[in-house]
């Protein structure tokens, strides 16, 4: 299974390499421009938290509005039906099934920091909300609309969700001197070239 899930993260990241890339150089431009015109406090670890979502964003739009992927015969409206289909952790089930539930996973993580902090509620209508939009693009383009893909998105970023209450959690029981703003910067600093140093070993 780790093996399926690894190259299909690969197969994601050939395909959105060049969005990254230019995005990054184009976010970054403009962001620190920004900064400089309105003499804005720059904190390091908020902006590479921040490019984080926006470049995650982007890959997301280009994955859902790229050449339809799905196996299956059709539109599907009928709950569970694709999910059930597929033989339990074979190569199909790790593409299909695992992977809308990990690709929603960063987006309820976000959301739970930018949106909805505490509120569990609010977090699931959010990305039901993205997950029904994203279906209901797919079948304007001529890709399938599959109720499925909306449970295993909204799962994923329940998971999402949780693993933010749990790191957040764990943040405001730490020491002061892990909070302070040095700190936080070195560590998103490190985090950075750890989400670069990857992405570099999966191209190669």
């Amino acid at each position: 299974m780790l093996d399926s899930l690894y190259g299909n993260l690969k197969d994601v990241l050939n395909m959105t390499w060049p969005t990254l890339f230019i995005s990054l150089i184009l976010l970054v431009s403009v962001r620190i421009s920004y900064l400089l015109k309105h003499k804005t406090d720059f904190v390091l670890h908020k902006e590479i938290f921040l490019l984080f979502f926006a470049l995650y964003i982007l890959c997301l739009f280009q994955v859902v509005t790229s050449q339809d992927i799905n196996t299956s015969n059709g539109n599907n409206f009928i709950p569970f039906v694709e999910i059930l289909r597929y033989k339990p952790w074979g190569r199909l089930f790790v593409k299909n099934i695992v992977g809308n539930v990990v690709m929603f996973l960063p987006y309820g993580f976000f959301v739970g920091n930018y949106a909805s902090g505490k509120n569990g509620l609010l977090t699931i209508f959010l990305v039901f909300l993205a997950s029904l939009s994203i279906e209901c693009t797919q079948l304007a383009i001529g890709r399938v609309f599959d109720v499925d893909d909306i449970i295993l998105n909204v799962l994923g970023g329940i998971i999402g969700y949780s693993l933010y209450l749990v790191l957040n959690n764990i943040y405001n029981a730490l020491p002061k001197v892990f909070k302070t703003r040095g700190f936080l910067d070195i560590a998103s600093i490190v985090l950075l070239f750890m989400v670069i140093g990857a992405i570099i070993v999966m191209m190669l």
